[in-house]
């Protein structure tokens, strides 16, 4: 691999390099097909001898000696064929080995882009590719060029009979070109549309207890039959076409054999040529018409490799090509963020703006604020999930862009707001399939997260399975086994995202205990919430509105700041404190009771927020 002279590795593009290595087998079945072609002979040469020298001689010695070498050779040609195809399997084994890891990571990072919504229609584009290479289409494409080969050899027994030859091999390459630009927009369009309604099909089998429960069967399929049926009219407009093309093909290809055999009659009657040479021009030009008229039946399959070659081909040209990253000491759990920018992959707009803060080691970080404030989008930025527009994220120090992601997540624990489990036992979901960790390892995970007696009344314990996406689990269960998997392997960084939504007042005290016990482990917590049960457990919260830093503090602090305005709209002669609210509900433990601090209702709360950087 060349080097630049900043000494930097020059990407490469994992398609590109896999194919790389595909290309020593289509060489070597290149090779092989070259003795195929030749051993096609066979069949011509041996009815040549036996109508010029069999018949006229009588000879059975000669007879005999033509049919046992022409059997050989056409074991040999089987020989070959079954070996170039064998090749041909095996080199598709090793492309797919060698692009499946990179194309996964490569869809994965698409999807958490947002450049393509429907990375398994990526990973069918591999199959696609390595079907056309393995399959009889290549073999088509290696023998297509001796096409002219058997044409002119027609030509070398008469001019008229390499002239009907070659007719027929335009004309058939003719019909492959029109089968080509007469389907390849219906088929584009058709292909289009039908993942657009199998994601949609997808998406809605996700809500099939919403869509039952309020009655919406008729309106949900009525939505995925318009997008059906419209890929269904391309596509029988395209194969309407093809329909058309492929019965002329089949019309001329057997129209050129009476034509042939008719001229190699007329010209034997008048001594032109032997009765062996009009039987061996037929033969020839059926082996120079039988790459052309097979290109058009694999025609279908072709123009979808190359469809799929495209589509892959823009996804690694689109994504940024992972480079090899020093490995970086295990993080303390220091987390900040500076001027940092953040958005979607599909608008320049950013969600988040000019966010800055920081937090140390085994500090706890609450983040509130209205809805669509960006609770949930400055949570992914701290998990590396999405990257920023501008600024940075950093951990001890060093941007998140700086970690292997795959070593970076051995560091991080995170509880999304919407949780999914994956098919598979609870055990695996909570040491994140990691086959190769100790079992126990998920068990003290689960300890950590007070998940472990409510693990114990399942079916099978540990190895209860979830089920697809957890729907054999409730809320909560889900919830509190999510907790577990972000704690596993004892993370250096905790973020959870409205950790307590399906958790009960029971719930609810687990969760806490589990922060506090995080805390004593100096790992760094940070949690969205939209309710003041859990801000008793944090040192300082983080205030968003607007997308904006609102405040930023010791929670003391902050939640006096925003009680202020209220205690002064209610007439209040002191500033209400933390103390002054009513017990909220989840908190019967005697503490202390947060307010409920969710924006403030979008008043202005302080004309000087603490430390309100960025706003």
């Amino acid at each position: 691999m060349a080097s630049r002279k900043d000494g930097l590795k020059k990407p490469v593009n994992p398609l590109r390099e896999a194919f790389g290595n595909f290309r020593p087998a289509l060489i070597t079945v290149m090779i092989f097909s070259v003795f195929c072609n030749l051993l096609l002979f066979v069949g011509p040469v041996y009815m040549l001898q036996i109508y010029d020298r069999v018949l006229s001689s009588r000879s059975e010695g000669t007879l005999i000696a033509l049919t046992v070498i022409s059997i050989f050779l056409l074991l040999t040609y089987a020989g070959l064929d079954a070996l170039r195809s064998r090749i041909l399997v095996r080199a598709g084994y090793k492309f797919d080995e060698n692009l499946n890891s990179s194309l996964f990571r490569t869809a994965l990072g698409s999807a958490l882009a947002q450049r393509s919504t429907a990375p398994a229609s990526t990973l069918r584009d591999m199959d696609t590719v390595r079907e056309f290479w393995t399959g009889s289409g290549v073999i088509t494409l290696c023998d297509a060029p001796f096409a002219p080969v058997f044409v002119a050899i027609c030509f070398l027994f008469h001019p008229y009979l390499g002239l009907i030859a070659l007719v027929g091999a335009v004309l058939l390459f003719a019909l492959a070109l029109a089968n080509e630009l007469s389907t390849r927009d219906f088929l584009k369009e058709a292909g289009r549309r039908s993942s657009e309604a199998s994601h949609y099909a997808t998406s809605s089998m996700n809500n099939v207890e919403v869509i039952h429960a309020l009655g919406m069967h008729r309106a949900i399929h009525k939505c995925w039959a318009d997008r059906h049926v419209e890929a269904l009219q391309f596509q029988a407009k395209a194969s309407d076409w093809a329909g058309l093309i492929m019965a002329t093909t089949k019309f001329i290809r057997q129209s050129l054999q009476i034509f042939i055999l008719g001229a190699g009659a007329y010209l034997a009657i008048y001594g032109e040529i032997s009765p062996g040479m009009m039987i061996a021009a037929s033969i020839m030009m059926g082996r120079a018409l039988a790459p052309v008229e097979q290109s058009v039946g694999q025609w279908k399959s072709f123009m979808g490799a190359r469809n799929s070659w495209t589509r892959l081909e823009t996804l690694f040209g689109e994504a940024a090509q992972e480079r090899e990253r020093t490995p970086l000491p295990t993080p303390k759990g220091q987390l900040s963020a500076e001027a940092l920018f953040v958005g979607t992959g599909r608008s320049s707009k950013p969600i988040l703006r000019n966010i800055q803060f920081e937090i140390l080691p085994g500090e706890v970080l609450a983040v509130i604020g209205p809805s669509a404030a960006g609770k949930s989008t400055l949570l992914r930025s701290m998990v590396g999930v999405w990257e920023p527009m501008s600024g940075v994220m950093r951990l001890d120090g060093s941007d998140l862009r700086h970690w292997d992601p795959e070593l970076l997540g051995q560091h991080i624990g995170y509880l999304p707001q919407d949780i999914e489990l994956f098919s598979g036992t609870v055990a695996e979901n909570i040491s994140r399939f990691r086959s190769g960790d100790d079992p126990e390892l998920a068990v003290k995970a689960a300890m950590m997260a007070g998940a472990h007696p409510l693990i114990q009344q399942l079916a099978s314990g540990y190895d209860t399975p979830v089920g697809e996406m957890g729907m054999s689990l409730s809320g909560g269960q889900r919830q509190r086994i999510g907790l577990a998997r972000a704690m596993y392997g004892s993370p250096s960084l905790l973020v959870l995202d409205e950790p307590n939504a399906h958790l009960d007042r029971h719930g609810e005290q687990v969760l806490l205990a589990a922060i506090k016990r995080c805390k004593e482990q100096a790992t760094t917590v940070v949690f969205a919430t939209h309710t003041p049960n859990l801000l008793a457990s944090a040192d300082k919260i983080l205030a968003l509105k607007d997308g904006g830093v609102h405040m930023f503090g010791p929670t003391k602090e902050v939640v006096n700041e925003l009680l202020k305005p209220r205690a002064v709209e209610e007439g209040d002669t002191q500033v209400a404190g933390p103390s002054q609210t009513p017990a909220t509900s989840g908190q019967s433990d005697g503490r202390e009771s947060p307010p409920q601090v969710t924006g403030n209702g979008g008043r202005q709360v302080a004309k000087k927020p603490i430390q309100a950087t960025g706003t």
